[in-house]
């Protein structure tokens, strides 16, 4: 059956973020992974009443003053007062060995797998040499009701996810751990008891004037942003409250300055950005990114860098 295309899809196809195999017994499926959400729509920056954007600083109340980033560490609280502090290279130790398999461990009946644990959705994407095999596996998976479990590793972080295969896709869902989950004894829910029949159909009654053999999707629809959208179109037609942000010189040469359309034009086509690019675009990487990059470039004493110090190292080290 073909699908009906979203009608707020976006005109361009997106990219993959991570890509591997699917590997279990002497199967294994190349695929990529791409985000079956999207970022909110809204996004509003705290800002002072001239329109200057802000930024987060921490500040310490016992010396009374804001510290810089080399001064802050990561601790784990023992109590109120005392923490065990883990430096940035312990953590690194502790990442899991890169790998680019998804290790499908376990075929379960898809309805064990209680969507409270789901956390984040994904879409497998089939290699186009293995269409065939991704086809074959997703139609099994239907056929047998059944559900993959696998883990796999994105980001440093090892991740356990389900597989589950609808209309001849496989769909990956991260998946929360059980700790992560409440019980319903945790909550404290009362014992059940046996309603009286009438109040039951009652209920039964009451749920059929309900009834639909569809879900309406513009149910789905997020009326508080749609509000928000709409009040701040309102503001932007009759200029009220609108600021412009000051205009500040900045040190940034000239031959710095990346044409953003075109960098998208290239990562469209597929094409690698050219190095400049990429170097001129690492002002606007957060310093958590930039970090990132000096450790997979090993850049001796990143972990004490500001953001500055790590584009300058970044730099150096091609």
């Amino acid at each position: 059956m073909a699908r009906k295309k979203d009608d707020d899809q976006p005109s361009f196809q997106p990219r993959s973020f991570w890509s591997g195999v699917v590997a279990f017994g002497l199967v294994s499926l190349p695929v990529s992974l791409f985000p079956a959400n999207r970022g909110k729509s809204l996004s509003l920056k705290m800002v002072d009443h001239q329109g200057t954007p802000l930024r987060r600083e921490y500040f310490c109340e016992k010396e009374n003053r804001i510290l810089e980033r080399d001064e802050i560490v990561r601790g784990y609280p023992v109590d109120r007062d005392r923490f065990v502090i883990v430096e940035d290279e312990e953590l690194e130790a502790l990442v899991p060995e890169k790998s680019r398999t998804i290790d499908l461990r376990r075929f379960v009946p898809r309805g064990d797998i209680n969507p409270v644990f789901f956390d984040r959705g994904y879409f497998l994407a089939p290699d186009s040499s293995a269409t065939k095999a991704y086809r074959l596996l997703a139609k099994s998976m239907e056929d047998e009701h059944k559900a993959g479990v696998a883990t796999f590793v994105m980001r440093d972080k090892e991740y356990l996810i389900t597989i589950i295969a609808e209309a001849g896709i496989l769909r990956a869902e991260t998946l929360r751990f059980q700790d992560e989950i409440r019980s319903v004894e945790a909550i404290g829910l009362p014992a059940l008891e046996k309603p009286p029949r009438e109040q039951v159909r009652e209920i039964q009654d009451a749920m059929k004037a309900l009834y639909s053999q569809t879900l309406d999707r513009s149910l789905l629809t997020d009326r508080d942003t749609r509000r928000v959208r709409e009040r701040i179109s309102t503001k932007l037609e009759t200029g009220e409250d609108v600021l412009a942000e000051p205009d500040f010189e900045t040190a940034t040469e000239q031959d710095n300055v990346v044409d953003l359309m075109q960098v998208l034009k290239e990562r469209l086509q597929g094409r690698p950005a050219p190095e400049e690019h990429a170097k001129a675009n690492m002002e606007s990487l957060s310093r958590d990114e930039l970090y990132d990059r000096a450790r997979e470039k090993d850049i001796d004493g990143r972990s004490k860098m500001n953001k500055q110090e790590l584009i300058d190292a970044l730099k150096r080290a091609g």
